[in-house]
């Protein structure tokens, strides 16, 4: 009794989650599946096109002759690259028609124009001619002919269903693509780019979680980078740094601190003196960096925010009493106990910038020494319109982050447990 109990159970727990595993699988995992299907496979935007017979028909009236009529197939191959196989031709006619002359692929029965052309190579191109009489001498009704379709059908290969693989793709993404140069400049970007916000985050979270007047709209504020539009804020960013009419360039201008504008957004490298040593600065790299700084510091001042409210302020008396200043209470107290916190949100913030496209995108859009792989996943698969191309650096990006997340884990995840 109580194992038909238990199997029925069973049976009904995967009867109920059903919709929601295959609702899972047709939004997230079937299109990872596809995506490592396609980067297989040498494909590009215009190979997609299925194969497929097409035929225009055009009806033209013989001159001194209203019993007969011309009809002109202008017959194709759709794809470019595929070639069609075992190609068949159909068409209708009225009873009263008789066909005068007949291609040796056609055949004339039951007033239906039957052909078998074979094989159609990629391009393929023909024009096909017949000419149809009345046999009761009445006039030839064109527009009737013209409403009458023929019919095509062929064989072909779909190319994103076949089983041809190479590995030309990823060969192409890692030793012919400026692979390095674009793996450097996602790390330099990802990286600096979350520390940054962290490190924001804890100083903005550190000022409001003081009690001063205004602090809840303080608080609001805070937000607005977080939670504003992308679009708005990236056009915003390129108004006030333009060379030409932006406000930066204008007050560094006025208050001769530069002699001649900067294009923050447009110039890859600009050197800088410090101390006698000279060096280059990616310029560009760095304004985009920023911009990401500016824009989710708020996502880690909530975090840490929350975080520093659940310290028991018993810890800081404590410290008061004994003569602990300010930095000390910081690196001796408050530090570990937002340590897990910041752990968490450097994984995410990581992750996220290294998958991160509009802000770049928007801002320069990868020129300047601001290309990145999420910029190149977008280069490849539309601007170049090589989806093959395109999908195979999208799955280096997927295995370069899990790489990340396992060494992470393992090398600052028992450490954090420690803490």
């Amino acid at each position: 009794m109580n194992d038909t109990l238990a199997n029925t159970e069973k049976k009904t727990a995967y009867i109920l989650t059903l919709p929601a595993v295959l609702l899972v699988f047709s939004i997230i995992l079937f299109p990872i599946f596809a995506n490592i299907w396609i980067s297989f496979k040498e494909v590009e935007l215009k190979d997609i096109r299925i194969p497929e017979p097409r035929a225009k028909k055009i009806v033209k009236s013989i001159s001194d002759e209203p019993t007969k009529i011309k009809i002109l197939y202008k017959l194709r191959n759709s794809s470019l690259i595929q070639e069609i196989r075992d190609v068949s031709f159909q068409d209708n006619f009225p009873k009263n028609f008789e066909i005068e002359n007949l291609d040796p692929r056609c055949s004339y029965e039951k007033y239906k124009l039957k052909c078998e052309f074979g094989n159609w190579p990629a391009k393929y191109r023909e024009n096909f001619q017949v000419i149809f009489a009345t046999n009761d001498g009445s006039k030839i009704d064109k527009k009737n002919l013209k409403s009458i379709k023929p019919k095509l059908e062929g064989k072909s290969d779909n190319i994103l269903l076949n089983t041809n693989f190479t590995l030309k793709n990823f060969k192409k993404v890692l030793f012919e693509n400026e692979f390095i140069d674009l793996l450097l400049t996602t790390f330099y970007y990802t990286f600096f780019g979350t520390v940054g916000s962290i490190i924001f985050g804890i100083l903005t979270a550190q000022m409001v979680n003081q009690k001063f007047y205004g602090r809840t709209f303080m608080r609001s504020v805070l937000l607005f980078p977080y939670v504003a539009p992308v679009v708005a804020l990236a056009y915003t960013w390129e108004l006030l740094l333009d060379p030409n009419s932006g406000t930066l360039n204008s007050l560094l201008l006025n208050y001769q601190i530069i002699e001649t504008p900067i294009n923050l957004l447009g110039q890859k490298y600009i050197e800088i003196s410090i101390l006698g040593f000279d060096f280059k600065l990616r310029l560009a790299l760095t304004t985009v960096i920023m911009f990401e700084i500016w824009r989710y510091f708020p996502l880690a001042f909530l975090f840490i925010l929350a975080r520093l409210q659940a310290i028991p302020k018993e810890l800081y008396e404590a410290a008061d009493v004994d003569g602990a200043s300010p930095f000390q209470k910081f690196f001796n107290i408050t530090l570990p106990q937002i340590t897990a916190v910041i752990s968490i949100l450097f994984m995410i913030r990581f992750i996220w910038n290294f998958n991160k496209f509009e802000d770049v995108f928007l801002l320069t859009g990868g020129a300047s020494g601001t290309r990145t792989l999420p910029i190149n996943v977008y280069q490849q698969g539309f601007a170049i319109s090589d989806i093959g191309m395109g999908s195979a650096v999208s799955i280096v990006i997927v295995v370069l982050l899990l790489m990340f997340m396992f060494f992470y884990f393992k090398l600052l995840g028992k450490r954090v447990d420690e803490n």
